[in-house]
């Protein structure tokens, strides 16, 4: 598997950053957010998953090492009990309006960046493989605007094995393909071995700070955690042009089991509590059919 093409060299040049983009349908940057901000955020998520005995006992927290026979996974009551405190870090909404990830938007974009304010994190435990997300596009979980792109951030280093992020570039292209009903985040998969005659697969170790960001047309998946008792700790943060249409499920809280009041309860600050609010946006709706159409029955 190949690794991601390093797109640092093109933060100062707008149109060549817009070609790569456009080719590609990701782009990948070393060191492009502040990583001691990054493991401040870490540690405040491994100490939630430290006080729920998630973590092996005698070992640091912010290690993520998980405990002998535990296997936390996404959706159900223990998971979903810390996963809703770890929505309420003020940090962990913050970091999404890092200055270096806006900036290097607006010059894609050509204009101001809406960040949308569900935020979601993973925690991905090792050897759980049946439920590693699988691939997939985004859209049909955003909608609105197809001009939508993610960022992936590891909370820390995140070597190949550990489960983090594989994108088959180009197939932004080719619209929208059919999805099968699957375990993992998301809950649908894209059968790509037909694809993987015209595309191939890349992915990248990461250090703490790089991120990759990728169109919502794009087909990524989450590799399978193949560690012995490191548990994978990630930030999906999406973006999108200003001007553009968002629906209003990308203004609402992960999962929806919490108000914004809840989670602005504790708070230091007020600068990015519904910040969103201040704009004129082009809310629309959901498109029902746009599901109904594509999951092959």
């Amino acid at each position: 598997m190949l690794g991601f093409d390093v797109s640092n060299e093109l933060l100062h040049s707008p149109e060549q950053l817009r070609a790569r983009a456009a080719q590609d349908g990701y782009l990948f940057f070393k060191g492009l957010v502040d990583a001691a901000q990054l493991m401040q955020l870490r540690s405040e998520v491994t100490g939630l998953m430290a006080d729920a005995g998630w973590l092996a006992a005698a070992t640091q927290p912010i290690d993520a090492i998980a405990a002998p026979d535990t296997a936390q996974i996404e959706g159900q009551a223990e998971y979903m009990r810390v996963y809703n405190q770890l929505q309420r870090l003020e940090n962990f909404h913050t970091f999404a309006h890092q200055p270096a990830i806006l900036s290097m938007l607006e010059a894609l974009f050509g204009e101001t960046p809406l960040v949308h304010a569900r935020n979601i994190a993973r925690m991905v435990y090792p050897q759980a493989v049946e439920h590693t997300t699988p691939a997939h596009q985004d859209y049909l979980y955003i909608e609105g605007t197809e001009n939508t792109w993610t960022a992936w951030i590891p909370l820390g280093d995140c070597p190949i094995e550990q489960g983090n992020l594989a994108i088959l570039p180009g197939t932004h292209k080719q619209g929208m393909y059919p999805v099968h009903k699957s375990l993992g985040a998301g809950g649908h998969r894209i059968d790509t071995e037909a694809l993987e005659n015209q595309f191939e697969w890349r992915a990248s170790d990461f250090e703490a700070g790089d991120v990759v960001l990728f169109h919502s047309l794009t087909i990524h998946r989450a590799l399978p955690n193949l560690t012995q008792d490191r548990i994978r700790l990630s930030l999906d943060y999406r973006y999108q042009p200003l001007s553009e249409p968002v629906v209003e499920g990308s203004l609402l809280p992960h999962y929806g089991q919490q108000t914004w009041e809840q989670i602005y309860a504790n708070w230091k600050s007020e600068e990015f509590q519904y910040y969103w609010q201040k704009h004129a946006l082009n809310i629309v709706n959901n498109r029902a059919e746009l599901r109904e159409k594509l999951v092959v029955k």
